[in-house]
């Protein structure tokens, strides 16, 4: 149960950043992230800190993601975290030998879940989180922080096995921490925004990538994966995209990447969907280790 996808255990994950920030900095530019005023972490926690929320994503282009931000500017803020407006994120989910979590989701299923550990790199914080679905199909979050070096891995006998446990019990659903193993690793780099009066936020990711094993399966860098958040009714970003003409998709950054990494698994609507836009590869290797000085960043 502890092992870990290939290159994403905890000594590996704390890696030379140094390809991040340049990726990071021109990342801001491209979305015009700079014209925003800041909020601090504790703002955005103390104003739009969802727990229990309604989740609507978007893939557009950059250049319309631009746009996005621009609109939002008079009524958003940007997460800044010591005068740095992105952050490097990595996710490991854990699923059954069978997938079940990666089929309950395909499936449309009412009880879908998913077990994670997520890594914020620059900050060395780390926490296991479990999703599930409400009876009213909305997104609910829990979360244990843990130590950073625990990424990557659920071991027997601690408090994250424990908690993962009691939260799929609650949830009901009738998998245990015992019945999981790391399936596949996913970053990104995401910039997040809030609107503090109205209790909403937005979240953008891009250089999205999944790791399996040998191979990625990766977003057109030209892309950026687009996540709103709040409550039932629709929020400005919404109402501004859908403007625009997007749409909204169901799409999950976990299943995409095993959609396309993982021979045999049954033709779905999002694989079809991330053919058009996400792209295998050999994977590359993982930069060496360094640290980061420890912090606290949780604006998923």
């Amino acid at each position: 149960m502890s092992a870990g996808i290939a290159g994403s255990t905890g000594t590996t994950v704390l890696a030379n950043l140094t390809e991040a920030v340049g990726a990071r900095a021109g990342l801001s530019r491209r979305l015009g992230l700079d014209a925003l005023p800041t909020a601090s972490l504790a703002e955005i926690d103390a104003a739009a800190a969802l727990q229990h929320r309604v989740d609507r994503k978007y893939l557009v282009p950059a250049d319309a993601a631009a746009r996005l931000v621009a609109a939002l500017a008079t009524t958003h803020r940007v997460l800044d975290i010591r005068g740095r407006r992105t952050t490097d994120y990595r996710s490991t989910y854990f699923d059954t030998p069978h997938l079940a979590a990666w089929r309950a989701h395909v499936q449309g299923r009412r009880r879908r879940w998913k077990v994670r550990t997520r890594l914020y790199a620059e900050d060395r914080l780390c926490r296991v989180e479990v999703k599930t679905k409400d009876g009213r199909g909305a997104t609910v979050k829990h979360a244990l922080t843990v130590d950073a070096d625990a990424y990557g891995r659920l071991d027997a006998g601690t408090g994250a096995v424990a908690f993962v446990d009691r939260v799929l019990s609650d949830s009901g659903i009738e998998i245990t921490a015992a019945d999981l193993t790391p399936a596949g690793e996913v970053r990104y780099v995401r910039a997040a925004l809030a609107d503090l009066e109205a209790r909403s936020r937005v979240t953008l990711d891009a250089l999205v990538a999944c790791h399996r094993d040998d191979r990625t399966a990766a977003l057109d860098p030209g892309y950026v994966l687009i996540e709103t958040k709040g409550g039932a009714r629709m929020a400005a970003a919404d109402r501004h995209l859908l403007g625009t003409g997007a749409r909204p998709v169901s799409v999950s950054k976990y299943v995409v990447g095993l959609s396309l990494l993982v021979p045999g698994l049954p033709d779905n609507d999002v694989r079809r969907l991330a053919r058009t836009r996400f792209h295998t590869r050999p994977r590359t290797a993982t930069p060496p280790r360094t640290t980061a000085p420890i912090g606290r960043n949780t604006p998923a």
